[in-house]
């Protein structure tokens, strides 16, 4: 934790870093946002600090997205290229930045937060491709992939969210990754070499109210109490919650874990090997300490038969589980959501109750 405010943006040597990678253990409710809250609790307050307001980005994510749902696939309040057609060459590989960002996407499944702000720079703000399909391409690789924070994370880095698209130049390369310019073909006809021309945004037209306030609540915060409607035989589990700290699981340690490797979403998404053996790996863990059991297959069909308890998700996706489980478990969230403004972070937190 020591030194993580000044070297969480710091991208080459990796040995420098100071980014956590907790990410994908965050991600996938490996490691809840309360546990990691509470565990950076004792290191200096100035890393404490800004590594605290890391986490309450993901939550603020999370409560976006389980507010406005599909709406945080469209831009959300600036108009910016918009297009799901992916365009590869938006991501000039002779460019040593872009080649070393995009391999270490591919290769590890895993980039710091000034890299990916890096690419998603210059597939939307530089080269003018639309950025749905650029974040699509992200989600398919990134370990820690998750709708709420890869969208957000592009709307608010294009200027979609913001209006104010984040300008990648070489400045940003020489001081985070100076290794990567001094090596690349193009250092002497560098084409990031000054910063983009600002544009001005124009606001979308209708852009959805529930940006600005949240008259259903109670279905954004999900059940805050269980809802038991029968004895259940199973735990089922969600990509949104793999870990031994599940509710459903704490609450029944004894019964069988499932999981549904969701055969219909697999094939739309196409997502990486890299993420599937994350999947795979998580539960082999988890198999040490209970009974685990596997499906391929649709949730919507398998589910049913399962008798199971399961934790609720703040993701639209989560409704095909809904109706089919027979004791629903509240999700641990590190701050409840509130009904005000979601339009921006700063907003978000004025309502905040901050967590302790």
């Amino acid at each position: 934790m020591t030194g993580y405010a000044a070297t969480r943006n710091r991208v080459l040597p990796e040995s420098g870093r100071g980014a956590s990678r907790l990410s994908p253990y965050i991600r996938h409710g490996l490691l809840p946002l309360r546990e990691v809250w509470n565990a950076a609790a004792a290191g200096p307050a100035p890393d404490v600090s800004k590594f605290r307001d890391e986490l309450l980005w993901q939550e603020y994510a999370r409560h976006l997205y389980a507010r406005v749902g599909m709406h945080l696939h469209r831009n959300l309040r600036f108009d910016v290229a918009w297009s799901g057609e992916f365009a590869p060459a938006a991501w000039p590989r002779e460019m040593a930045c872009v080649d070393w960002a995009l391999s270490s996407l591919e290769t590890d499944g895993w980039l710091v937060n000034q890299s990916r702000m890096w690419l998603a720079s210059q597939y939307t703000v530089r080269s003018g491709a639309g950025w749905v399909a650029g974040q699509e391409y992200f989600h398919r690789h990134l370990l820690d992939g998750s709708r709420a924070a890869n969208l957000l994370g592009w709307q608010w880095t294009v200027g979609a969210g913001s209006s104010k698209p984040y300008g990648f130049a070489r400045w940003q390369v020489e001081k985070r990754a100076p290794q990567l310019c001094a090596a690349c073909p193009l250092n002497r006809n560098c084409p990031i070499q000054n910063f983009p021309p600002d544009r001005d945004l124009h606001p979308v037209l209708n852009p959805t109210p529930l940006l600005v306030r949240d008259d259903d609540l109670a279905t954004t915060q999900g059940p805050t109490t269980v809802v038991e409607r029968s004895t259940p035989k199973s735990v089922l589990f969600t990509v949104e919650s793999l870990g031994d700290a599940d509710p459903a699981l704490l609450a029944h340690p004894q019964l069988p874990a499932v999981f549904i490797f969701d055969e219909p979403a697999l094939a739309k998404l196409q997502l990486s090997s890299k993420r599937l053996v994350f999947f795979v790996e998580t539960l082999q863990d988890l198999a040490a300490r209970h009974e685990v059991i596997v499906h391929l297959g649709d949730p919507r069909r398998i589910a049913p038969e399962l008798s199971a308890a399961i934790t609720w998700a703040p993701v639209p996706s989560f409704e095909k589980y809904a109706g089919t489980a027979v004791e629903l478990h509240p999700w641990p969230w590190l701050a409840q959501p509130h009904a005000g403004s979601v339009q921006s972070f700063s907003a978000w937190r004025k309502n905040l109750t901050r967590p302790k």
